[in-house]
């Protein structure tokens, strides 16, 4: 079993290297998107991790705060929090904390600097993943175009099947790479997008209910402070 294990990954390891020193130019371009694609994956994935908060516990405690007269402790409390959803709920208080009357519109200014963050560098995938078949085609047509020019030089006399099937063989390997690299990108970018979706769904409704609570309690003292 062990015997096998071993030839076994010899074998791999060698197609490997036959891909890799027989792919080109091209394929190496493939694989050094597939690293910034993983690269941008990782750190989005880490950075909405740590945003992701639980926005309804988060809304039940500064509704809570609030409702003990500590605007200033509620403003605070949003500070230390990471993620979106806590500064919309800031400029909801900071809406209420100086009077304003449209609450929505300082929603609406705080999401327009919150969404970009959460979806910068997402599309840098989406990217990713469509160019990366058209490399890989394109590294396969001029393989295709070396080899037939190859066998043309050789005349109809000189043709070999098995160095025909090889050449065709290297020319595909960018085919298979740009795919390889393309279909995990495009997975990735469905899932951050759902997740940044998901969150912004989030500060959706934490804003709504904010807002309806300030329309329901409406004898909620100010601290006097514009912080």
């Amino acid at each position: 079993m062990d015997s096998f294990m071993t030839i076994a990954a010899v074998s791999e390891t060698s197609i490997l290297s036959d891909v890799l020193s027989n792919g080109g130019i091209i394929l190496w371009m493939i694989l050094f998107l597939g690293f910034v694609a993983l690269a941008v994956f990782l750190e989005k994935l880490l950075y909405l991790h740590r945003v992701q908060i639980n926005t309804a516990e988060l809304v039940r405690g500064l509704q809570n705060t609030l409702k003990k007269g500590n605007m200033l402790e509620a403003i605070s409390h949003c500070d230390d929090t990471p993620g979106p959803s806590a500064q919309i709920l800031r400029s909801v208080i900071m809406s209420h904390e100086q009077g304003d009357g449209n609450p929505s519109r300082a929603v609406d200014e705080a999401a327009l600097g919150e969404i970009p963050r959460l979806e910068s560098r997402v599309s840098i995938l989406a990217t990713i993943a469509h160019i990366c078949p058209l490399l890989g085609l394109f590294g396969t047509v001029i393989g295709m175009i070396s080899v037939f020019g190859h066998l043309s030089e050789l005349g109809a006399s000189g043709i070999n099947i098995t160095e025909l099937s090889g050449g065709i063989k290297k020319a595909l390997y960018c085919t298979a790479g740009g795919l390889a690299v393309s279909i995990p990108c495009h997975l990735a970018y469905s899932y951050l997008f759902s997740r940044i979706q998901g969150i912004i769904l989030d500060m959706e409704k934490a804003a709504v209910e904010m807002i309806h609570f300030f329309e329901q309690n409406k004898d909620i003292p100010r601290s006097g402070s514009s912080k």
